[in-house]
């Protein structure tokens, strides 16, 4: 039940995936929208970046005072009438769920969007014990129907095209859609999952925060799917990571400018919902129990790392719509639960950097991810953290260390560094035509997807001295 590794072969199914010019325009149509969007809203948000510096100080607040917060959160959910529950695993987490929806006597689950019921491998679980799932996000709806995994933190279904969609709804919808427009399309959806609404034994739902002062969870989606996940079924399920506290609702209103802005360009949400307790007498509906799950998971072993900073991340998504590498190969060539720049860093975490070591090296390290994370997560730091470990770990292929360990021999050597790249600034120039390279020995990794632009016939300090001799500067 633990989250799924990345399998073997992450150059194997990112090839695959530039490969797909399918895949490339389903990408750049949401990620494309994503990036104007948040440019737009930042842009109208005149105080977006003390936002940013106030959401990175509530969240370091509360890593840096964890345990306080957890035992406040505790006691003031239970307070309110849910029962609180902990799990130090996956596999501890979702054996609390399963006996939760066992105990209920659950027959059909429905579940809104998650990517901490992703990280436990909740939906395996759920159907290892035989109890059936009903994904209500419409996106989720999408995946569950083709039998995929989410792509996307926020967007989980973002690799699929509407052509593609309408022919999963044609299949798995009864009756199919009358139309395949996308707001025929909507309706189909929304008639074939009403019926789960209304018939589920148990909701299921994350948590966008977990607010300690009040012991409130509060969940945040644009369909209204989540209310009717977690309010007609008898007993509601939160899942949720223990990073996700904050102190008050004053300070989750805070993250939420931020979230929904990175997220989806938006002021807010259609739908901020703040669920405190199970139904109280005279309110006219909620469900019968409350319980929330409170996941680590390897949260704690990162309090104690360099990753401490990851702990902060609000799961807005901005990081991989402004990745030029998950822009080219998508979120499932990344193999893990969460894609992208902050999938890379929190991979290695979750499975372990033996079976995830090409991840943090899968980045060009432009720092487009730290510049738009609305927490200041300094991603590129991390990633080049996990990048030194696995260097001393010594993971990384025989080959590349020997090729590393000769160009730093040379590189140590300035007359014979001056040398080698002299000789090879004027080799690749023969090698070049029309300005570019198209193969390039012992490089066909770069040149297999794209081409090599050629070099200027002199290296970088030759052309800087001839600049300077020409300026009267210092040769």
């Amino acid at each position: 039940m633990s989250a799924p590794a990345p399998q073997a072969g992450f150059k194997a199914r990112a090839a695959a995936a530039i490969a797909d010019p399918t895949l490339k325009i389903a990408i750049d149509r949401t990620t494309g929208t994503a990036e104007r969007k948040r440019a737009a809203a930042v842009a109208a948000f005149s105080e977006f970046e003390a936002a940013r510096a106030r959401g990175k100080a509530i969240k370091d607040h509360v890593i840096a005072h964890l345990d306080h917060y957890l035992e406040t959160f505790e006691r003031n959910a239970t307070a309110a009438g849910a029962k609180v529950h902990w799990a130090a695993s996956d596999a501890e987490a979702c054996a609390i769920v399963v006996r939760i929806c066992r105990e209920a006597d659950a027959k059909l689950v429905t579940r809104s969007k998650s990517m901490l019921g992703e990280e436990i491998g909740l939906p395996h679980a759920l159907a290892d014990a035989g109890i059936e799932r009903a994904e209500t996000d419409l996106a989720e709806h999408i995946i569950q129907l083709a039998g995929e995994r989410p792509s996307h933190i926020v967007w989980p279904a973002m690799h699929r095209t509407r052509e593609q969609v309408a022919e999963l709804f044609a299949e798995g919808h009864h009756p199919p859609p009358t139309a395949f427009d996308p707001a025929t399309m909507v309706q189909s959806a929304r008639h074939e999952l009403r019926t789960k609404f209304l018939s589920a034994d148990v909701g299921i739902s994350g948590a966008n925060f977990l607010v300690a002062d009040t012991g409130a969870t509060c969940t945040v989606t644009n369909e209204g799917n989540a209310e009717l996940t977690t309010t007609p079924p008898r007993v509601h399920i939160v899942t949720a990571g223990i990073e996700k506290l904050v102190p008050s609702t004053a300070h989750a209103f805070a993250l939420l400018r931020l979230l929904v802005r990175s997220a989806t360009g938006g002021e807010l949400t259609q739908y901020t919902t703040f669920h405190c307790g199970p139904k109280r007498p005279g309110d006219a509906d909620g469900p019968e129990e409350m319980h929330i799950v409170l996941v680590d998971n390897g949260r704690s072993r990162m309090l104690k790392d360099e990753f401490r900073e990851m702990l902060r991340c609000i799961r807005c998504g901005a990081c991989m719509n402004h990745c030029v590498v998950y822009r080219q190969i998508g979120g499932h060539a990344y193999g893990g639960v969460y894609p992208g720049p902050m999938g890379a860093v929190l991979t290695p975490v979750l499975a372990g950097l033996e079976r995830s070591r090409d991840l943090p090296s899968a980045c060009t390290m432009n720092g487009r991810c730290a510049e738009v994370c609305p927490v200041q997560i300094p991603l590129p730091t991390l990633l080049r953290a996990w990048r030194g470990r696995s260097w001393r770990e010594r993971l990384e292929p025989s080959g590349l260390r020997y090729g590393i360990g000769l160009w730093a021999a040379v590189a140590r050597r300035p007359r014979l560094y001056r040398f080698a790249s002299g000789a090879g600034v004027r080799l690749l120039r023969r090698l070049g035509k029309g300005g570019w390279i198209s193969r390039l020995p012992l490089a066909g990794g770069w040149t297999g997807s794209r081409d090599f632009p050629k070099p200027a016939g002199r290296t970088f300090m030759e052309l800087y001295r001839a600049e300077q001799s020409g300026k009267g500067g210092p040769s």
